[in-house]
């Protein structure tokens, strides 16, 4: 679909791509992975047609659309979010415009017959394209996508430009999920979204019927979208099928063999070069000198990544606290109007590893910050367990470091003497190498704040942990590293991750954090999962403004209407079943009408389908005719219209399959 021939760019001296040659195909869900600053949001810009290539060819075909999420910079303003989200539907909605504006026309009193005819053939036209690309939907859609994404209904109106930068991304992400383009190119898509949103966006996208390009730190994330990986490594991309963890132990299999092959170039490279030292001077071995030196001079030397270091770390010692740690008493805090929590109370014991979920917006971190004491609640008591030492990692934590140190001297402060020759191993877990050590802090960037933030609190001693976020901007080496000393702690954890692999990795507890509450549920993340869904099967809760059919229950409530009318009499139980018919008539009435509805939407897209495979017959046969590309322009037309015709029947193939399952779980009462 998209192929990328000799492509080179490089800023400086330093080279990203080398006359790479790649492709993307239709349907195609690609991770792109490799180390920071290799050069995969370069590759994600030039794609979408921001960046230009040094050298070499971006090709693709005639029609394709391209959108492409940035990691941050956008700002939205003017608009609604459901106005701004809406312009994904910009040329449906101008269809709609004008069909409102010829009802209009058609209805003024000086439009003759002639006029009339006209303005009725052209609502007719755009009447049948808007009802084919489904712009009777376009609300129910728009609504569907800024829930998934964690906007409630309140956020539908409120003006774009009150949101902040994480909600003006999701906003962004919002319009390029409504408008489907071919090639869908998201840079680190999940950074602003909660648990939900991203499991939402999951499923999303693994039922996108188009291309998906991605660069994610989140390894959950990818495992459950992608279906091919791309490595960015040593200026070249080489790809692994399957998802990341396929991909981690294909690509160290792939890394072993290169470094086996690379010893044993070096051990011949080696060989020959001490033979040639050794008879170069010798006039009967000269022809044989010579030979080997041509033959080193043809080497192609072997390039093996560098290899990751694994950064093994324990936490610092602390006493053992008892074996309560953290208790909230009826505890109440509000911010003005706004009452984030009523008559909480959480018992916190040792050793319990906790993760806060919920949704944006909730309490999780102002829970955090009444759990640090950084924070008092307005009402309520907090009692601390005995000798309990804890660390509080909050969101703005980068924020705090002090500018004027170096990176080394800000984990040398407060650090324990005997934790002092692990700095330099910590710091390069975390990316920071060289002379990267002797930076101030004032010069880092976020990402690189951060992690220094992070890589600050292993080295305190505690015996309480609580992490707001700990996992942003950091890319998935130095989560492992931190994911791993984490598992390894042996005091309690509470934290906030908006990663799900994190979140699975180490909770053992689940507190879900809204409407003012803070429910526990003990177990892992994926049973607090399994429990909410069988819970919400159990007792499903209607949508607002929308009834719920209960059908195990509906005849019980009739039958015992009915035996109450019967008590009052005959004409009481006549009328009680005359309603009830109506109920069930009116009911049937309705799915007959979803059915004809249903049918009738198959057939126009197989009457669609056919049409379309018969003008591709059509063309394939002028293309296989003899001297059919004798004209250069003609049959590049013929090959471009091939593509979309090809592209338009898979798409209208999708919503058959879309319409066909569905009648299946109906029960196939629409044959």
């Amino acid at each position: 679909m998209i192929q990328l021939s000799g492509l080179t760019k490089s800023f400086g001296d330093r080279v990203l791509f080398g006359a790479v040659t790649w492709q993307v195909d239709d349907r195609e869900r690609v991770g792109l992975c490799g180390p920071n600053g290799a050069g995969k949001t370069t590759l994600l810009r030039m794609l979408a047609g921001i960046d230009e290539p040094d050298a070499g060819d971006i090709i693709k075909p005639a029609g394709l659309t391209i959108g492409y999420l940035p990691q941050d910079g956008l700002e939205h303003q003017g608009r609604t979010v459901f106005g701004e989200a809406s312009l994904a539907f910009a040329p449906l909605l101008a269809m709609k415009e004008e069909m409102h504006s010829l009802e209009e026309r058609m209805g003024a009193p000086e439009a003759t017959e002639d006029d009339q005819a006209q303005m009725l053939d052209r609502y007719s036209e755009l009447s049948d394209r808007f009802r084919l690309a489904e712009g009777y939907s376009i609300d129910l859609q728009v609504a569907t996508v800024l829930t998934g994404l964690g906007f409630s209904r309140a956020d539908f109106d409120r003006p774009a430009d009150t949101f902040s930068g994480g909600w003006q991304m999701r906003i962004a992400l919002a319009k390029l999920l409504l408008g489907r383009p071919g090639l869908l190119l998201l840079d680190e898509p999940t950074n602003h979204l909660d648990l939900e949103a991203r499991n939402w966006l999951e499923s999303y996208l693994r039922e996108y019927p188009h291309a998906v390009m991605l660069v994610s730190h989140d390894r959950f994330f990818l495992d459950s979208v992608v279906t091919r990986i791309a490595d960015l490594n040593l200026r070249t991309l080489t790809d692994y099928h399957g998802n990341y963890s396929d991909y981690l132990v294909e690509r160290d299999a792939r890394i072993e063999r290169l470094r086996a092959a690379k010893r044993e170039q070096d051990e011949e490279v080696a060989r020959v070069k001490l033979f040639v030292d050794r008879f170069r001077y010798q006039a009967t071995k000269a022809a044989q000198v010579q030979s080997r030196i041509k033959m080193l001079e043809k080497v192609v030397p072997i390039e093996v990544p560098p290899e990751r270091k694994k950064v093994h770390f324990t936490f610092p010692a602390a006493p053992k606290g008892g074996r309560t740690v953290l208790e909230l008493k009826h505890v109440r805090k509000a911010y003005g109007p706004l009452v984030v929590f009523e008559d909480l109370s959480l018992h916190i014991e040792r050793g319990d590893r906790i993760a806060l979920v919920g949704p944006n917006g909730t309490g999780k971190s102002t829970l955090m910050r009444m759990l640090s004491a950084s924070e008092s609640p307005d009402r309520g008591e907090r009692h601390p367990g005995h000798q309990v030492v804890a660390e509080y990692f909050a969101q703005d934590e980068a924020t705090r470091l002090d500018p004027v140190k170096t990176v080394y001297e800000t984990l040398v402060s407060g650090s324990p003497m005997h934790m002092v020759p692990a700095i330099r191993t910590i710091l390069g877990g975390f990316l920071f190498s060289g002379d990267d050590i002797y930076k101030k802090c004032g010069v880092l960037s976020g990402g690189e704040r951060t992690r220094l933030a992070v890589a600050r609190m292993l080295l305190r001693p505690s015996n309480l942990l609580l992490l707001d976020e700990p996992t942003n901007h950091l890319d998935l080496d130095s989560k492992d590293v931190l994911l791993d000393a984490l598992v390894d702690y042996g005091g309690t954890l509470i934290f906030v991750s908006h990663d799900r692999y994190f979140v699975e990795r180490l909770a053992t507890r689940i507190i879900e954090i809204g409407g003012g509450r803070a429910e526990s549920f003990p177990g892992t993340y994926p049973e607090f999962l399994w429990r909410k869904e069988h819970l919400h099967e159990s007792a499903p809760a209607p949508e607002p403004g929308r009834t719920v059919l209960r059908p195990a229950a509906e005849p019980r409530v009739a039958k015992t209407a009915h035996r109450q009318a019967q008590e009052k009499g005959p004409r009481a139980a006549a009328k009680v079943d005359h309603e009830q018919r109506k109920r069930e008539q009116a009911e049937q009435r309705k799915l007959d009408r979803e059915k004809k509805q249903r049918q009738a939407r198959v057939a126009d897209l197989e009457t669609r389908i056919a049409a379309h495979e018969e003008s591709i017959r059509t063309l394939e046969s002028r293309m296989s005719a003899p001297g059919f590309y004798d004209d250069r322009d003609a049959a590049q037309q013929a090959v471009s219209r091939h593509q979309t015709l090809m592209w338009e029947v898979g798409e209208l193939m999708h919503q058959w399959e879309m319409l066909a399952g569905l009648a299946e779980r109906r029960g196939g009462d629409d044959e």
